[in-house]
């Protein structure tokens, strides 16, 4: 059995896959099927994907705290 050359997915590609995994409306199986790739790494995918998840709204919320932070910040400087 020839092996398949070695393929680098880009960051959208590996998060089309895991959240489709995420979803749970097809197996893995179905899934490597479907996407050409190995059940382990749609596995490893999904776990990145959900470690992951909490670090996006961490850097929201510190974007939020920013911005009011800045916001009054500039309204202080526009009264003296």
């Amino acid at each position: 059995m020839a092996r398949r050359p070695r393929r680098n997915h880009g960051a959208g590609y590996k998060a089309k896959v895991a959240m489709e995994a995420l979803k749970g409306e097809q197996t893995v199986i179905e899934l490597c099927e479907r996407y050409e790739v190995h059940p382990n790494q749609i596995s490893k995918w999904k776990k990145q994907l959900q470690e992951g998840a909490e670090e996006v709204f961490a850097k929201e919320r510190k974007g939020e705290e920013a911005a009011i932070h800045g916001e009054g910040k500039e309204e202080e400087q526009r009264r003296f």
